[in-house]
């Protein structure tokens, strides 16, 4: 459980779009009120429709009063170094103190060339990157004599130093091959890939090596290499403070353009996260204290004992499966229940940490939600039959509940609503299943059955919009479309508590 020693920071990207400029503002000024740490912005100078990062961070420091700043990430062939030392320093200094450098090779290298830079291969980008750090170093090092001198294959420079920045500006590299990697653990102040880049999670692992042994190699302390993650998209806290304990991962950078998610990942997500993190990591023992290792089991009193205890799931473990009802609206069967595989029974002495306890009860708090809103599409059907509203309206209603849309967090556990789910474009088929499967292969049987019962769901809920479809233009049609919502109901019901019973606590000991 690597912990690099940095306090944790959470923060959101922005696209610097010209033609929203004042929301993106607007948008970092929120992000400052609602408490987040840093605000960054893309630097794309290639693409015309966005604003100069480096003209709009000098903006919004002048917006701001608190919130740190950074470019994410500044393609460096399009800024000669000792110009943007000079830059960092000037906006260092007028923001005081808020702002760090976040570099990387370019990437887009006919874009970048079309802008007048030097097109380079990636070796050489890398060479351009690794000279170009130290000419930065000296530029800001007013304390050393003379002026800056180097002389070397891309960059040649003879340049007074100064101005000093008004704090020690840490440099973020974007890297993800061995080389980038190693020179990160070199000369750098922080690691900042993002997740939607990396082949799997477990990269972070294989990074945070090659980067420490450069760092050791160099005579650096990995502690001295902050490591950073943007986020594609918004994760559950239990999950982002497993990346931090699991990873070391200390700053998560969250690409949104919505307020309402914002506030959310600040207020809620974030110190969440913090609570987690805090919770598991060891924290120093007074002298002459004694710290008995307290009873985690105990942090949650389980809903139903009874049914806890004949359920796969842990006795210790403080998030209880819905137990099934046995109650059933209709006589359809979509599937046989009595030939549902049960995975491999669970360690009963085994306690857990409050992550690995936050991540079993995030599913329960996942299916609640689904319950809820299954209650919701009842009423609905309750109010078209009583003639409240028509079921045009009702429709619409379903259309926008959250089991029809492509939400992460309802698509890492439940594939059973919508197209997206049923091809294969949620975070449950391309992250969660998939990693249990190879964490406990015992789980296959179970993880199949699921998957089959999650199409079978979905066949339901095409039914249920049909035969609203249908009632549209037939009125008698009403009692098809209680029988439609009833067998959602029996089928739905049933499969959640199955998922619960199974996995819950494998969620548990191996994560989201």
């Amino acid at each position: 459980m690597p912990d690099y020693g940095h306090e944790l920071l959470f923060s959101v990207s922005f696209v610097p779009s010209a033609h929203q400029a004042d929301t993106v503002v607007a948008l970092s000024q929120l992000a400052e009120r609602a408490g987040l740490d840093l605000v960054t912005f893309s630097d794309h100078p290639y693409q015309p429709t966005f604003l100069d990062t480096w003209t709009l961070l000098g903006y919004v420091a002048a917006a701001t009063e608190n919130i740190r700043l950074a470019g994410n990430v500044h393609p460096l062939p399009l800024r000669p170094p000792a110009m943007l030392a000079q830059a960092a320093a000037s906006l260092d200094i007028l923001s005081h103190g808020r702002f760090e450098l976040a570099l990387g090779t370019g990437g887009y290298w006919d874009a970048v060339a079309s802008m007048g830079a030097p097109r380079l291969t990636p070796g050489q980008a890398v060479d351009a990157l690794e000279e170009a750090i130290p000419i930065i170093r000296a530029a800001w090092d007013t304390d050393a004599p003379g002026t800056i001198d180097h002389h070397g294959e891309h960059y040649q420079v003879t340049a007074p130093r100064g101005p000093r920045p008004a704090h020690d500006i840490g440099i973020w590299l974007g890297a993800y091959k061995p080389r980038m990697l190693r020179v990160t653990g070199r000369l750098a102040d922080g690691w900042l890939p993002s997740l939607p880049r990396l082949r799997s999670i477990g990269e972070l692992g294989e990074g945070n090596a090659v980067i420490d042994e450069a760092a050791a190699e160099a005579g650096r302390s990995p502690r001295d290499i902050r490591r950073l993650l943007n986020l594609g998209e918004e994760l559950p806290a239990a999950q982002l403070a497993e990346i931090a304990l699991t990873y070391g991962v200390s700053a998560f950078i969250l690409a949104i353009d919505d307020p309402g998610r914002l506030q959310r990942f600040a207020q809620e997500t974030a110190p969440a996260v913090r609570e987690l993190v805090a919770a598991e990591r060891p924290q120093p023992t007074p002298p002459n204290t004694a710290s008995p290792a307290p009873d985690l089991a105990a942090t949650r009193t389980p809903d139903n004992a009874s049914d806890l205890a004949t359920t796969p799931a842990a006795s210790n473990l403080a998030a209880t499966p819905t137990p099934d009802n046995g109650v059933r609206l209709t006589d359809v069967r979509v599937w046989d229940e009595t030939t549902r595989p049960t995975g491999p029974a669970p360690d009963p002495t085994r306690h857990y940490t409050p992550v690995e306890q936050a991540n079993g009860r995030h599913l329960i708090d996942v299916h609640d939600h689904l319950r809820t809103e299954l209650a919701q599409l009842r009423d609905l059907i309750d109010q078209v039959a009583s003639g409240v509203i028509d079921a045009g309206t009702a429709r619409s209603h379903i259309n926008t509940m959250t089991m029809r849309q492509n939400n992460w967090t309802l698509g890492a556990y439940c594939e059973s609503y919508c197209r997206l789910v049923t091809m294969h474009h949620t975070a449950e088929d391309a992250m969660v299943f998939p990693h249990l499967r190879r964490a406990e292969p015992a789980l296959t049987p179970v993880l199949d059955r699921l998957q089959e019962e999650h199409h079978a769901i979905h066949k339901i809920i095409e039914r249920v919009d049909r035969a609203l479809v249908s009632f549209v233009g037939d009125p008698d049609g009403l009692g098809h479309l209680r029988e439609t919502v009833d067998l959602l109901t029996d089928s739905l019901l049933s499969h959640l508590s199955y998922e619960e019973r199974e996995l819950v606590e494998p969620l548990a000991r191996h994560g989201l």
